[in-house]
């Protein structure tokens, strides 16, 4: 369990938004969770190097997993790293549709697991924007 300098440097370092989605803290009146990308039922270290800022909605649908399935090969693939791996590389977000859109093998399995596409993050992800708060 991180302790309360490890959740502020956690926060600090996402710039107090979800390392996957992205999604701003600020506007759910509530802490997002400081969760492990390798979880700790798989070996994960209680550490910050392996520690991630993630909203309720990405940690409930990551929980223990570390793979996902890409939605154009079907092959199972690593899930993003927030500690490795450059969200950019992996990710776009359509000002179109509102989604996240994934560009890699491990943009598109992440997306797919955790789900960052539902219909309730969309409709957020058009008020954050007329907040100016995303992306």
């Amino acid at each position: 369990m991180a302790t309360k300098a490890e959740r502020d440097f956690v926060t600090e370092r996402a710039g107090a938004r979800c390392e996957y989605c992205r999604a701003p803290q600020v506007i759910t009146g509530g802490t997002y969770h400081i969760e492990h990308i390798v979880p700790s039922v798989r070996g994960g270290a209680d550490d910050p190097s392996n520690y991630a800022l993630c909203c309720f909605t990405c940690n409930g649908h990551k929980a223990g997993h570390i793979t996902g399935i890409d939605s154009k090969t079907g092959n199972e693939i690593s899930l993003f790293n927030p500690r490795r791996d450059r969200w950019e590389r992996h990710f776009r977000f359509s000002h179109e549709s509102l989604e996240i859109k994934g560009v890699t093998p491990k943009g598109r399995a992440t997306i797919g697991r955790l789900l960052m596409n539902e219909r309730k993050q969309i409709e957020a992800r058009s008020l954050w924007i007329e907040l100016d708060l995303f992306p």
